[in-house]
């Protein structure tokens, strides 16, 4: 893609830092959980990642990697 922003910019930016951080809290919630809710939690973590790359293919290369 080229180096254009999408055309809502901040909104995605927004998701893109909301969904890193929901994954961040999950991925330490997964201590001490087991079974079907510890797969529950796995889930998310994975819908929440597929959710990024949808997010960062809307961006140029390595745009949110800049900002960390």
């Amino acid at each position: 893609m080229g180096d254009e922003l999408p055309e809502n910019f901040p909104e995605f930016s927004i998701m893109y830092k909301t969904l890193t951080k929901q994954i961040k809290i999950l991925q330490e919630s997964l201590e001490g959980k087991q079974g079907k809710e510890k797969e529950e939690i796995r889930l998310k973590i994975r819908n929440y990642e597929l959710e990024i790359i949808k997010i960062k293919k809307k961006f140029p290369d390595n745009f949110f990697e800049e900002l960390s």
